[in-house]
């Protein structure tokens, strides 16, 4: 039986939809940022990414911050454990959560704070 094989790279870490584990060993989060709400909560959790309101304009870097204090609150980890990793100045960001925490579990704390 021929299986298809890949390339010569080595196997990535299976995504867990938009939460996936990267090369370091910590737990990459795709977000969705909709700055200037209300309050802050997480409105949905999709296949590409998690859909976060961020109760903070997107000037200066207020909503940034607001964002990795509120995930660090949903995720129960320190501000110090949660950076940004891309996407400064766009919508859609990736962010780096760096503790014991599962991909699943992550994806798991984030789904139970669903708006």
């Amino acid at each position: 039986m021929n299986l298809p094989q890949k390339s010569g790279r080595p196997a990535e870490p299976e995504s867990t939809g938009p939460v996936s584990l990267d090369r370091s060993g910590s737990v990459s989060i795709v977000v969705r940022a909709k700055p200037g709400s209300k309050h802050s909560g997480i409105t949905d959790v999709s296949t590409e990414a998690v859909g976060v309101s961020i109760a903070a304009p997107p000037t200066d870097g207020e909503a940034n911050a607001e964002l990795i204090r509120f995930l660090a609150s949903v995720l129960d980890v320190k501000k110090s454990q949660v950076s940004l990793d891309k996407g400064s100045r766009s919508r859609d960001k990736i962010l780096t959560v760096d503790s014991s925490l599962s991909p699943e579990e992550v994806l798991r704390r984030l789904r139970q704070s669903t708006d």
